[in-house]
């Protein structure tokens, strides 16, 4: 058991029959009164956050979790195919556990997030950027480089996202997988 003394961000918790991380938190001591810790909290299950207020010293059960690196073979009607990096073992997750499962690729390396007592898979993490060739967009005129309008673009992958006026069809792009949007053009 941990308590509200050993917070740190990234940690998981269960609280309220449900996992959750904690993004931050701030241990505060009032003049009067006792000190608490409040905190966001993000459901592994659902996305959601949650802000919640703790009493200093309040005993947290904190759940060990394990990252473990793999490779996305291919998807079907079962879902998306992973394999161990290292042991070669398959497994498949649901769409909805992947974030950013539209920007994935064949042999694309992910991170799957593993509940390490009970030895279930919680979700999976792409890296932050990925690089993918624009397949579809629109033509860009010379010269639109000045203001930041952006222009619908299809991915290699089937994702659409937004990108400059200059990117054309062909064109390799820097993708930020958290938010979906435009990084960088790449050489």
């Amino acid at each position: 058991m941990a308590s509200t003394s050993d917070f740190r961000n990234g940690m998981t918790i269960k609280f309220n029959h449900d996992l959750f991380t904690i993004i931050e938190f701030l241990h505060v001591k009032p003049g009067k009164g006792a000190a608490f810790v409040r905190s966001k909290l993000k459901s592994i299950n659902t996305g959601k956050v949650l802000d919640h207020t703790f009493p200093a010293g309040t005993k947290i059960e904190e759940v060990r979790i394990e990252r473990r690196p793999y490779q996305f073979l291919y998807k079907d009607e079962q879902g998306f195919h992973l394999m161990h990096r290292e042991t070669y073992e398959q497994m498949f997750m649901q769409k909805e556990a992947i974030n950013g499962y539209e920007f994935l690729k064949d042999g694309q390396e992910v991170e799957v997030v593993f509940h390490a007592d009970e030895e279930r898979a919680l979700y999976c993490d792409l890296p932050p950027f990925v690089i993918l060739e624009v397949t579809y967009t629109e033509p860009g005129v010379k010269g639109d480089t000045a203001t930041n309008t952006l222009k619908p673009a299809t991915l290699e992958t089937g994702a659409e996202i937004k990108v400059p006026l200059f990117i054309d069809t062909g064109e390799v792009i820097k993708v930020d997988t958290r938010d979906g949007s435009y990084s960088e053009r790449v050489k």
